[in-house]
């Protein structure tokens, strides 16, 4: 069967699972398996070694290897600054020297501090200033989570003191029944549905409660594999306008006015 072909973009990429000692080596196989993929724009962030809780000179590293690994692939991939929300002030810097005054078009948050707590609305506010990105993990864990992990209540309450900010929901909550319905509503966030299993049913659950525009594709490589993310959505019983908004037009929509601003053509 002949697939329908797609604009894809990829909300959600490392410079993990592929050889390399820097991201200029990475970065290409990476690139090589997208173009196998029909994967047109990616969205990088972190470097490594991973650290959930990055002192500033650790993220500010992290962030320059994206920088770097960026500076070469203009035309396919975008960056998003790792930041931890321990260090408010100093990720409030970070934001001005890789967004307002670099290449990067929005954050990402992982496990260092739960977004429900108050002191990360200066740093959303300030990316929502420039326009940027705001990528927040998710996860809720029968084991337990860690103790800077958010749920999607916690992303909740973050979207209520916010409500004029987009927010992306990062893995959906892992457990996406209950994340779907602990953001359903909240117009302002958005699920992201990379970096877990391709259970069936998870694309139809998130268009039925929240609506197309509030789901978003993306892969987790190379945690994940770009097929088993890609038939997500491929597989799922919807709309084949369902299926371009999550594929791409919804994330391309949403990082127009930071790529314009930046003179990014599209």
């Amino acid at each position: 069967m002949k697939l329908p072909k797609f604009e894809i973009w990829d909300l959600h990429c490392h410079f993990s699972g592929v050889e390399g000692k820097t991201v200029d080596e990475r970065l290409p196989k990476l690139i090589e398996y997208a173009d196998r993929m029909n994967v047109k724009r990616l969205v990088f962030f972190m470097g490594w070694p991973w650290s959930t809780t990055p002192d500033p000179d650790e993220f500010r590293k992290q962030n320059d290897q994206v920088i770097q690994g960026l500076s070469h692939w203009h035309d396919r991939a975008f960056g998003f600054a790792y930041l931890n929300a321990q260090y408010v002030e100093e990720s409030l810097a970070e934001i001005d020297r890789c967004i307002a005054n670099g290449p990067l078009v929005g954050i990402k948050l992982w496990v260092s501090r739960r977004c429900g707590d108050e002191e990360l609305d200066a740093i959303v506010q300030r990316t929502a200033e420039l326009n940027g990105i705001i990528f927040q993990h998710t996860w809720s864990k029968v084991t337990g989570n860690l103790d800077g992990e958010s749920t999607p209540e916690d992303l909740a309450k973050l979207a209520k003191r916010n409500p004029d900010v987009p927010i992306i929901c990062g893995h959906s909550g892992g457990d996406w029944e209950r994340g779907i319905r602990a953001v359903r509503d909240s117009p302002n966030v958005s699920i992201g549905i990379g970096g877990f299993d391709p259970t069936a049913g998870i694309v139809e659950m998130g268009v039925r409660e929240l609506g197309a525009e509030r789901v978003i594709y993306g892969s987790d490589i190379g945690g994940r594999s770009l097929s088993s993310q890609l038939a997500k959505v491929y597989g799922a019983q919807i709309s084949d306008a369902a299926k371009e908004r999550i594929f791409g037009k919804n994330l391309r929509e949403m990082m127009t006015p930071i790529l314009k601003a930046k003179g990014v053509t599209l």
